[in-house]
């Protein structure tokens, strides 16, 4: 079931209303406009009017920690790459980036019995705000033409459907073959720790080489150093 909204102010609380309600794995919900989307660490999402697309998919699954958003970034990535002919890459967890800048993101929250994978790619914009110049890009930017969301919402649902049923081993392998992100990048982890990225655990965390030795991280901000 795909529910379609004008504007509300989150998918990702749309769907959970619609979660609790007992709705089956795979229903989606897409707005035209957010008024107060939902990223990472309590950062907004800009969600502009008919320039981007914001989905929510509710999804009922044993896959566990990391690994979804991974899968789901997976499947942006090969949807982005089939209908618009680009390819871009991952930055773990939960970035999809296109010439270093970011193109789509993806956040899971648990509701309930269930998972709610919020997706938000930027389509047609043109410009974007002066805080976002330089980090953001669009499809339009950097295709020079206008896409359709409703078909790259279709394939963002079959691909990151397909992908999250694929197990855990298997995304975890897709996932350093397909980012650049996992392995040999400097990084800087939360404005402190600092070392060279070395690739994922078992578990699907990001592992980095420090001075100290090798660091897991769980969980925060991890930026690139040029």
């Amino acid at each position: 079931m795909i529910v379609r909204l004008d504007s509300t102010e989150s998918t990702m609380k749309d769907a959970a209303a619609l979660a609790a309600k007992g709705e089956p794995h795979g229903t989606v919900v897409v707005a035209e406009r957010q008024t107060a989307g939902i990223g990472r660490h309590g950062h907004s999402w800009h969600s502009e009017a008919d320039g981007g697309l914001y989905m929510s998919i509710i999804l009922r699954l044993q896959t566990p920690g990391p690994t979804v958003t991974m899968a789901l970034g997976l499947g942006v990535q090969r949807a982005l790459d089939d209908l618009a002919g680009i390819s871009p890459d991952l930055r773990w967890p939960n970035d999809v980036m296109l010439n270093n800048r970011k193109l789509a993101g993806i956040m899971v929250q648990a509701a309930d019995e269930a998972l709610i994978a919020g997706i938000g790619v930027n389509v047609n914009q043109q410009s974007f705000p002066n805080e976002l110049l330089g980090i953001a890009t669009s499809l339009r930017i950097e295709t020079g033409r206008e896409h359709s969301k409703d078909a790259l919402m279709a394939r963002i649902i079959a691909e990151s459907l397909r992908y999250v049923q694929i197990g855990k081993g298997g995304i975890l392998r897709r996932f350093e073959e397909r980012s650049s992100y996992v392995r040999g990048k400097a990084v800087e982890v939360d404005g402190a720790m600092r070392g060279v990225t070395a690739g994922l655990d078992g578990d699907g965390f990001l592992l980095v080489q420090t001075s100290s030795g090798i660091e897991k991280v769980i969980a925060g901000g991890v930026r690139t150093l040029s």
